[in-house]
């Protein structure tokens, strides 16, 4: 076993070692500007630009022109929400999103919303998925735009995209998709979930950092965007700056693999997850899966541990890289919005851990941290005086704690 286990790829992801032999030559050989059209150099680097555009669009089922290169996701997500919503102004000012979206998608729409927007935050239901019935009634002749993203980056539960995507046709509404977590983990074809919209990032799928994407639909409807960075005009007028060929170059690359690999892969490390989960709900008591088992992500597990603490939690797990809560929330120590969202409990949100699986995990890596994450519970729950409590019958919800009539126990909460 190596020193550290890395369980957080949901976080980011290792650089696959074909991604980085393939932007190797775009640093110090093959330099040249994309733009620069007068010499070898340039058309180079503008051929390297094409092709990436090629993967990234076959992996989507997309054209090659409609994939608009940004630094990363939270920037596609900024230019896809503020450039429609500034495009369309005299269509409709009203968005419709969901509570556990993520705060690129969350603070544009906070943002739109000081500027005179109506956003409508949709609730999710236990499953942590959106109900397309009330989306299609928090539709009025205003709304411009549908953002959902297609998995949580939190608890992997992927939202019913291709009803969205059929609501939004109906009623002529623009269809934007943040589909950071699910690309390349599983199939996401643009034409069949009639998505107009979509931000893609390199570095959850063993891409460079620094480099994402976003597709902008060009026919039935064709797509305006205003653009938020203004320049040489890049990008079709939507987004100016010198392209970064080396990560446009990487971000290809991993599209490319992910195209070929996809099927194997997920249902490898689907099984490794499952046997992951199994061994914790069979070996652990008061152990709960967080989001939706029939509906999620491949590589993403998310559990509650009752009567233990999070961050016990991860300093007991010293040599394995988990989560608890999502990376961009990290600093705060308000629960997890999404798990609240989900109704699950504070005391239980604080228990919660995000295993997140990928490409480089083994086997014999997922045996090693089931059995560890078992012996860090049972020791923290040995000093724990509530799951003594509750181990002996205590219904902890009508205790008394020294007459202010706070309730500690995981109440309410079942699969």
């Amino acid at each position: 076993m190596k020193r550290f286990i890395y369980m957080d790829n949901h976080a980011t992801t290792p650089v696959d070692p074909r991604v980085f032999e393939a932007m190797k030559p775009y640093f110090m050989e093959d330099f040249g500007n994309a733009a620069s059209r007068t010499h070898v150099f340039g058309w180079r680097a503008a051929e390297a630009v094409k092709i990436a555009r090629e993967q990234i669009a076959r992996l989507i089922n997309a054209e090659p022109e409609e994939i608009i290169f940004t630094s990363g996701a939270t920037e596609s997500d900024n230019l896809a929400i503020k450039g429609v919503a500034a495009a369309y102004a005299e269509k409709g000012n009203h968005i419709i999103t969901c509570q556990t979206e993520h705060k690129a998608v969350l603070d544009s729409c906070k943002r739109l919303e000081s500027q005179g927007c109506a956003v409508t935050y949709l609730p999710v239901g236990r499953d942590g998925r959106v109900d397309p019935t009330q989306l299609r009634a928090a539709i009025t002749d205003r709304t411009i735009l549908i953002t959902i993203m297609f998995a949580n980056n939190e608890i992997g539960t992927i939202h019913p995209i291709a009803e969205i995507g059929q609501i939004a046709k109906e009623y002529g509404i623009l269809f934007h998709c943040d589909a950071v977590q699910a690309l390349g983990k599983v199939p996401c074809d643009v034409q069949a979930l009639g998505i107009d919209l979509l931000s893609i990032s390199a570095h959850k799928m063993y891409g460079p950092k620094g480099i994402g994407a976003l597709y902008v639909r060009r026919r039935k409807p064709r797509v305006k965007l205003v653009p938020i960075i203004d320049g040489g005009g890049h990008e079709r007028g939507m987004r100016s700056g010198t392209l970064n060929v080396p990560g446009i170059v990487g971000l290809g690359k991993a599209c490319e693999i992910c195209r070929e690999e996809m099927a194997v892969e997920s249902a490898r490390i689907a099984a490794l997850r499952d046997k992951l989960q199994n061994h914790l709900l069979t070996h652990l008591d008061e152990v709960y899966v967080n989001g939706s088992i029939e509906h999620r992500l491949p590589n993403c597990l998310n559990m509650s541990f009752a009567y233990v603490e999070g961050e016990s939690l991860m300093m007991g797990l010293d040599d394995v890289a988990v989560s608890s809560g999502s990376a961009c929330t990290s600093a705060t120590l308000e629960p997890s919005y999404v798990l609240r969202a989900l109704g699950v409990p504070v005391e239980l949100a604080h228990s919660s851990i995000r295993f997140g699986l990928g490409r480089f995990n083994t086997e014999a890596e997922v045996d090693y941290v089931a059995e560890k994450m078992v012996g860090v519970v049972k020791r923290l729950r040995e000093m724990s005086p509530l799951y003594d409590m509750a181990r002996r019958g205590v219904n902890l919800s009508t205790v008394d704690w020294g007459g202010h009539g706070h309730s500690h126990g995981p109440e309410g909460h079942s699969h």
